[in-house]
């Protein structure tokens, strides 16, 4: 991590973008995997963590579950086996309390690297609604069709002569992969469990898959992490950047300067210093893969708009002020002219340190959508 925060504070990209392409996959044995187990009430989403972790509803340290029990209280559970893995409780959607108890910051999936969607009976709008807001964080997931003993034991009841396990198993399975494609899942992975019966079904296959991915999946949070990690480094780099810039000088002859021409002359070298300049995406897009227009798009765009208002409407102010001193007492603006300067000065070194936090921010989403190629083969 240290060799590409380097490579940041250096406005390299590319580095950045190589350095973390060649971590071999035991170094992320150490990354921490949050997976959140997402689904209706009722789903038997803290039966199915229970039934993860290898305890009963007894058990000490075991989810709460029942009849009445619907979880309204977001609570983790690491896993007893896995290292660094710890699998989130979140409430049902749709649960009367949901909004009530918990804060929206609190159960954005944003938090989460992985999940595991529950889901009982029929695929529902809760779990498309899941589907798409995953797919839009660029993240995975594992469908989860719990209590199917139910299912298997309803249909001997209704069809005795023709019940067939298999043909019942098969059915839901193709229900649910016809739904998650529908909903533009590619190769969508299901597991159809019970709760209950651990040793029957997919429940083995779910966690000898989770097992054997487990590596990929770490190597995949941590680069969707990465751009937010490389936060302490930036921070730094906009300082160094204010002090290379925002020099004694620049800061004797600013208020005296047409803020357009500062723009102008700034914007260009503070690209430069972040990786951010013509040259540099366009190296980064023979690195990653990535079209030159698909980087830049993130980026927020500098209207020209914009930059005329930051540099007229103070010295409107400042013109306003020296006026209103010149015509009602004195001839000579004496306290106003050098308000109106103190005002031109710090409004150009606030567009201008805007300039270094928006080059920031941009390096961060840069860096986020070149990983996206790195990101997709991780799984």
């Amino acid at each position: 991590m240290e060799d590409i925060s380097a490579a940041i504070s250096q406005g390299s990209l590319v580095g950045a973008v190589q350095k973390a392409r060649r971590m071999p996959l035991e170094y992320f044995h150490n990354v921490l995997l949050k997976i959140a187990v997402v689904g209706e009430p009722g789903s038997g989403k803290s039966s199915f963590i229970n039934a993860m972790l290898g305890l009963s509803p007894d058990d000490p340290g075991a989810a709460e579950t029942g009849v009445q029990s619907t979880t309204t209280v977001i609570k983790d559970y690491p896993h007893p086996t896995l290292p660094h893995v710890i699998l989130w409780d979140l409430p049902g959607r749709g649960a009367s309390s949901f909004d009530e108890k918990i804060s929206s910051k609190q159960v954005s999936l944003e938090r989460y690297d992985f999940f595991f969607i529950v889901g009982s009976q029929r695929f529902r709008s809760t779990h498309v609604d899941l589907v798409h807001e995953i797919q839009e964080m660029k993240k995975k997931f594992f469908f989860v069709r719990t209590k199917v003993d139910l299912d298997l034991d309803a249909s001997k009841r209704q069809r005795p002569s023709s019940y067939s396990e298999d043909g019942v198993l098969s059915a839901i399975r193709e229900d649910c992969r016809q739904c998650l494609v529908k909903e533009g899942v590619i190769d969508p992975h299901i597991f159809i469990i019970s709760n209950w019966d651990r040793d029957r079904y997919d429940f083995l296959l779910l966690q000898e898959t989770l097992k054997n991915r487990l590596l990929t999946l770490k190597r995949q949070a941590f680069l969707l992490n990465l751009p937010e990690a490389c936060s302490p480094a930036l921070d730094k780099k906009k300082m160094a950047v204010r002090e290379k810039i925002w020099s004694p000088k620049i800061k004797v002859i600013a208020p005296f300067l047409p803020l357009m021409f500062l723009f102008m002359k700034f914007r260009p070298r503070c690209l430069h210093e972040f990786g951010l300049d013509d040259r540099s995406i366009g190296n980064l897009s023979q690195c990653v893969g990535e079209t030159v227009t698909a980087l830049k798009a993130v980026m927020k765009p500098w209207t020209i708009t914009k930059t005329i208002l930051w540099g007229l409407l103070p010295g409107l102010v400042g013109v306003s002020l020296m006026g209103t001193e010149y015509c009602g007492w004195k001839r000579i603006p004496v306290f106003t002219f050098p308000l109106s300067a103190v005002i031109l000065f710090f409004t150009t070194r606030h567009a201008l340190w805007k300039c270094i936090s928006d080059s920031a921010r941009d390096t961060q989403k840069v860096l986020a959508k070149a990983l996206e190629p790195e990101v997709r083969k991780s799984i």
